[in-house]
């Protein structure tokens, strides 16, 4: 089964694909989707839904993790980040793949086992983890694959508790 996993943003949003079978996962794609600051703001959410379709098409998932919108201090970065995301539950929702949401905490959680862990942490235990010599580039794709991960493992613990 493929698990897409996606980092929104505006200007970049992150995406990992891995393969997993129970708990086992295996990268098959990570990358960003890259928009234009000087395009406008609905050009720029065309360019993503484009974009992120052709990846549902080209990898066929059959779940897809979304990381939840987190507002610390910027409203304005929130805000473009929600855009993103609603892209993303959009494209994702008329292929008919069902969408899992998770806090930061949660993804670091799950990869690092530890709320807390800076990003470099999640990074290097996301290459570790999925047999990479190194972490995806650019941060953002390496993000995408941590939140795929995260979802394979709440699917595969829920899948124990029942």
């Amino acid at each position: 089964m493929f698990v897409l996993g996606i980092d929104p943003g505006l200007s970049r949003t992150g995406y990992g694909v891995i393969e997993a079978s129970g708990s086992v996962m295996r990268p098959v794609a990570a990358g960003a989707i890259n928009t234009e600051p000087g395009m406008a703001v609905g050009d720029r959410l065309v360019e993503l839904h484009r974009d992120l379709t052709e990846l549902v098409v080209e990898y066929q998932p059959a779940e897809a993790a979304i990381e939840a919108v987190f507002v610390n201090k910027n409203l304005q970065t929130a805000t473009t980040v929600g855009r993103a995301s609603g892209i993303a539950y959009l494209v994702l929702a008329a292929a008919g793949v069902p969408v899992a949401e998770y806090s930061p905490t949660a993804v670091k959680m799950a990869v690092a086992g530890y709320g807390n862990a800076d990003k470099n942490q999640v990074q290097r235990l996301v290459a570790m983890r999925l047999g990479l010599p190194e972490a995806p580039k650019p941060a953002d794709a390496a993000d995408a694959l941590a939140i795929a991960m995260c979802h394979v493992q709440s699917r595969t613990l829920k899948a124990v508790g029942r």
